[in-house]
């Protein structure tokens, strides 16, 4: 074999390896089907020497090498895209264990609800007592306002100042009062006959204000507290709805919901872009095979021409 055979098919056989790396990555059949019409063609000069090899090179110089400068393009364009989406999926991931370390998650209001009516229970009964003695001591557990303070922004139900004002409105003489608290007399009264026992109902607030509706335990009774005022009072839950119950999950940990599903779309999306052909080219690649598979290779060799000056114009246009 003369250096100059031998020199074209060693081009060739690297050509036609590029050509194969990049059908494996794109992973389209049309372009798979023509890396094995081309490995065909080449094949046809290994084996058969009397044949023009230039006629090889010249195929690979105006169809093969040009068909990998266009699909190099459109894999670097690719790339461009899946670049910005990748930014925005690492700036939601950012900003997601920024607002993770404050979350309050609905699991954990749901344990604290228990903490807090055992606080508001004991609280009652030691008001109980105060009340009774004429007491001075302070009856109230230890950071027993900390949580609504903690979890009204997310968990409460959303109702109107009027509502409040309704809700809190008792006459004198129907209370009980001290330095520390306000309770109501039938309250009171229930709350000894209950033994203290109430279960945390839901909270409700209007801007600053907020109120704690409790249920006594087996009974169809409820009250609310007050923390504005220490005040306990009966409460008709009928004034409010409660029918749609808060979100189970924080305002935050929607927020971060979200974000989490855009970036799984956005992941998606890098899946399908990556390897992603605009569909002009498919046609024309389409097109391009049924030529090259059909026509004689060594009688027809300037309709691989014009298929490789379409390929040219496309690589050419800015329309990737």
């Amino acid at each position: 074999m003369d250096d100059n055979r031998k020199a074209i098919l060693n081009d060739s056989n690297s050509i036609i390896s590029k050509l194969q790396l990049l059908s494996v990555f794109f992973g389209d059949d049309i372009i798979y089907k023509i890396f094995l019409r081309t490995q065909v063609i080449h094949q046809l000069f290994d084996d058969n020497a009397e044949l023009d090899i230039n006629k090889l090179e010249l195929f690979h110089l105006q169809y093969t090498q040009t068909l990998i400068d266009l699909l190099r393009k459109i894999k670097k364009n690719n790339e461009k895209s899946i670049l910005i989406l990748l930014d925005e999926i690492q700036l939601n991931k950012e900003l997601i264990g920024k607002i993770m370390d404050s979350v309050n998650t609905f699991q954990q209001f749901k344990i604290d609800q228990q903490r807090q009516a055992l606080k508001i229970n004991t609280s009652l009964r030691k008001l109980y007592q105060v009340l009774s003695d004429d007491s001075a001591e302070y009856p109230f557990s230890k950071n027993i306002n900390a949580f609504s303070a903690r979890y009204a922004q997310d968990f409460y139900y959303e109702i109107s100042p009027d509502l409040i004002n309704e809700l809190i409105a008792y006459a004198a003489g129907d209370v009980y009062s001290n330095a520390y608290a306000v309770i109501q007399r039938k309250l009171m009264g229930l709350l000894c006959k209950n033994d203290f026992r109430s279960s945390f109902f839901c909270g409700l607030r209007a801007g600053d204000q907020i109120i704690e509706v409790y249920q006594l335990n087996d009974t169809d009774r409820y009250f609310l507290y007050f923390p504005l005022r220490e005040l306990f009072l009966f409460c008709d839950i009928s004034k409010f709805n409660t029918s749609g119950a808060p979100t189970e999950l924080s305002k935050k940990e929607t927020f971060i919901r979200e974000l989490t599903d855009k970036n799984n779309q956005l992941n998606s999306s890098v899946n399908v872009i990556k390897s992603s052909l605009p569909t002009e080219i498919k046609t024309l690649l389409t097109d391009n095979y049924k030529k090259l598979n059909d026509i004689n290779f060594l009688q027809n060799i300037s309709n691989v021409d014009v298929q490789a000056n379409m390929l040219k114009s496309m690589l050419n246009t800015d329309m990737m």
